[in-house]
């Protein structure tokens, strides 16, 4: 078949580490696909990595890719020849490649393995450091001692692993799409000179790295999203000129819908005309979804220019301890009571630190589920009558923290009438291990294959674009009717999807009507925005238009508390922004209400 008669078939199994063991058996049993992909890694889960390689340094890969998802399928994914690629090496892939070989062996199997090497890069921090490297957000120095740096690797590794003949490609830190790209670079050819192409197979990966996150997980319209418990994990169909079909498992649960698409390509991509990845700058504006069939979307339009110069890199520092105890308070005034009991743990332990000589609090922080404290001026205002208080602190001494852990209890026998929990002992301390980001020349990251003991050496292009964004885009100005004005929650004119970059949080927001968007923006301005998340967000609120989805993208700075595991929020990803931002009223003229219902 010609190359540009082709289509590839690629499922992804895995949106995290963690993920359902659903996943994986359910594509390859489905005879749909031809690859196999898996993403775990996310900055938390790095941290989390490397956190584990402290204790063993053979672990600091997801163990779960090994012992659940290979345990599971590597007999059929072989029979079938479907091949697999997975960044589940964390910061360890040799450790992951030796223990999917030995797992292979126990099942009398030889796959070929290989292993992309290159994105540990911890061994450059002295240099990094004299050369002033800061961090790309804080514009911090870098610490003198790091668990681990990583740099985000793009796709022709991969491409370069499946053309030696693997049937396993096993990555460290790589940028999310890049297990996906760089199965289409190897199947359709394409050069680091095809960037249209190279913008749509990063499109295409981006949509299936979250896992049922593209067929209707966190979609806006839950309800009609059918059969949670077996929902479709996606399947992408791509063709060489890049543009793709996303469809599920026939007879899984779930939804193909064009706005739940929408919602994932949104999902977390910050400026949508310059989505800076190793491989190419993506510009996502003109993009197109279309709903072709009742389980089938088709996706085409990402327009591709040079990439820069540079990787991001993830990085990992011991930044103290953290612990975190719970109580449950019922009864009358409970959220009362309930934010009493933080705040009196709290001041119990500072005054027996202070006798003791300790050291204050890094952090504390007390919230309230079942009280909307994450709303807050926006909170309803009706009384719960069962709360949970969530006491979270850090602090530079575990020494400290155990004895925050052993005030907690106390408090069940001396404060709040009502209060009880489940019985699950004294928190424990653990390590906070706190994230930054900086960049590094690409031409200061020699990357390789390792595929039957031998090494390849990966010629990476330079890049020559640049990292400024294009001229900002708006919808035709909205003409405001002469009619009376009805408020309505945003949810009743759009869709939305919410996640997290660091300490940034990104809110996709999905017209329901194409014209409606011109409403949606001048109703949504920046202030609008900051000032409905004042008591969350501390920095600048920026929004994108995204004419081809009618959509825009707004991107909010300095908003989770640090984020990832150095935030002390109940939402520290940013998850739950979307759906607040959901509830603003937002004042629509009579007629349009009338088209709401």
């Amino acid at each position: 078949m010609a190359k540009q008669d082709k289509t590839v078939r690629i499922g992804g199994a895995s949106g995290f580490w963690g993920d359902s063991m659903l996943g994986a058996p359910q594509l390859v049993n489905s005879g749909q696909i031809d690859y196999l992909v898996f993403d775990y890694l996310a900055e938390t889960t790095m941290a989390i990595l490397a956190a584990a390689r402290t204790k063993k340094p053979e672990m600091g890969y997801a163990t779960d890719f090994v012992d659940i998802a290979m345990k599971a399928v590597l007999p059929e994914v072989m029979r079938q020849g479907i091949k697999v690629v997975a960044n589940a090496g964390g910061i360890n892939p040799q450790g992951c490649a030796n223990a999917l070989q030995a797992l292979a062996a126990s099942m009398g199997l030889t796959p070929r393995i290989a292993v992309v090497e290159g994105d540990d890069i911890s061994a450059q921090m002295p240099r990094l450091r004299e050369q002033n490297t800061r961090d790309m957000f804080t514009g911090e120095a870098l610490p003198e001692k790091i668990i681990s740096a990583n740099a985000y690797l793009g796709a022709f590794p991969v491409a370069q692993a499946l053309a030696a003949g693997a049937d396993i490609v096993i990555t460290g830190r790589g940028v999310d799409s890049a297990t996906t790209l760089g199965a289409l670079i190897h199947e359709f050819g394409w050069t680091p000179n095809d960037l249209d192409q190279l913008a749509n197979g990063s499109l295409a990966g981006h949509i299936v790295e979250c896992g049922c996150q593209a067929t209707g997980g966190l979609h806006t319209d839950w309800e009609r999203v059918e059969d949670w418990p077996n929902i479709g994990y996606p399947i992408i169909e791509c063709r060489a000129d890049g543009s793709f079909d996303v469809t599920k498992p026939a007879g899984t649960g779930g939804l193909i819908a064009r706005a739940a698409v929408a919602e994932q390509l949104l999902y977390e991509i910050g400026d949508p005309g310059a989505y800076l990845l190793p491989d190419v700058t993506c510009d996502f504006r003109p993009v197109s979804i279309e709903q072709v069939a009742p389980d089938r979307v088709r996706v085409s339009g990402a327009k591709g220019r040079a990439p820069t110069d540079s990787y991001k890199v993830s990085a990992t520092q011991f930044d103290g301890y953290r612990c975190a105890g719970t109580m449950v308070i019922i009864g009358i005034d409970a959220a009362a009571k309930a934010q009493r009991t933080g705040d009196s743990v709290i001041a119990r332990t500072r005054a027996i630190f202070k006798s003791l000589g300790l050291p204050d609090y890094t952090s504390a922080n007390v919230a309230l589920l079942g009280a909307e404290t994450l709303y807050g001026p926006h909170a309803r205002t009706q009384a719960s009558r069962e709360v949970m208080v969530r006491i979270s602190v850090t602090h530079p001494m575990k020494q400290a923290l155990e004895i925050f852990a052993r005030e907690i209890a106390p408090s069940g026998t001396s404060w709040s009438p009502g209060t009880t929990g489940p019985s699950s002992g004294r928190p424990s301390a653990s390590p906070n291990i706190k994230p930054l980001s900086f960049l590094v020349k690409k031409t200061e990251v020699p990357v390789s294959v390792v595929i039957d003991g031998q090494r390849q050496a990966v010629a990476i292009a330079p890049g020559s674009g640049s990292a400024e964004p294009p001229a900002p885009q708006a919808p035709q100005a909205w003409a405001e009717p002469a009619e009376p004005q009805v408020e309505v929650p945003l949810v009743k004119l759009a869709w939305a999807r919410s996640g997290d970059k660091g300490n940034i949080s990104n809110i996709g927001l999905i017209a329901r009507r194409p014209e409606w968007m011109p409403l949606i923006w001048a109703r949504l301005t920046p202030e609008v925005v900051k000032a409905y998340f004042a008591h969350l967000v501390h920095g600048d609120v920026q929004r994108f238009y995204l004419p081809g989805l009618h959509a825009m993208n707004i991107v909010m700075a300095d908003a989770l508390d640090g984020g990832g595991p150095a935030s002390s929020r109940m939402d520290p990803l940013g998850k739950g922004m979307g759906q607040m931002l959901l509830d603003l009223p937002v004042k629509v003229p009579a007629s349009v209400a009338k088209q709401l219902g």
